[in-house]
């Protein structure tokens, strides 16, 4: 008598895949989503760094000077700065949303979306760095310089709001590139003849 037991499953039913949609498109949806989150948080991380340092040298004006409402002020900066990782949040949570993962029998998910989801989120995550980087280096000489002289305050602003304004344009545009998305592509399959045939 046999003592090893044969096991017999049900044959598993082939996958149909498509040449548009292949098992490897949503790597760059996760792609486009981490991209985005990931600079967008370094853009608010080095903005707020560098405003945070210009806003510590108030410490070192006359104690008559400080005021609790020249503080607040300064602050402004550094706000602005956080709003560059909201609006990678923004983008990195529309991507995901938008991902579709593959069934038992049919890939759903294509490579032009893919492509999409990855160029919105370096859109929007590159858009928030540069606004980061600009923010910082201006709210570290603003803040120090605004604080010495209050008549450059009104400039300043205008100038961190153009800053700002960088990392809005590269969210406008992310949002237009993110739900770009071509409807029907994953039902277009290779013949036997080679030829692409798709469902009508």
């Amino acid at each position: 008598e046999n003592p090893f037991r044969v096991c017999t499953a049900p044959a598993m039913e082939k996958i149909v895949m498509s040449p548009y949609c292949p098992e490897y498109a949503p790597f760059f949806g996760f792609l486009g989503a981490a991209l985005a989150l990931v600079f967008g948080n370094m853009g608010a991380a080095y903005g707020t760094w560098k405003s945070a340092l210009g806003l510590a040298t108030i410490a070192k004006l006359p104690r008559h000077k400080v005021q609790t409402e020249l503080v607040m002020k300064a602050i402004m900066p550094v706000i602005l700065s956080g709003v560059c990782g909201i609006f990678g949040l923004i983008i990195a949570v529309i991507i995901s949303s938008g991902m579709v993962g593959p069934t038992l029998t049919k890939t759903s998910y294509s490579l032009y979306t893919g492509y999409a989801h990855l160029g919105a989120g370096l859109t929007v995550g590159l858009s928030n760095l540069a606004s980061g980087l600009a923010i910082g280096m201006c709210g570290m000489c603003g803040v120090q310089d605004s604080a010495r002289q209050p008549k450059l305050y009104i400039g300043m602003v205008l100038i961190w709001s153009f800053g700002s304004a960088l990392g809005l344009y590269g969210l406008i545009v992310a949002l237009i590139i993110a739900v770009k998305s071509a409807d029907g592509i994953c039902d277009c399959i290779e013949g036997a003849d080679g030829m692409i045939q798709c469902e009508s």
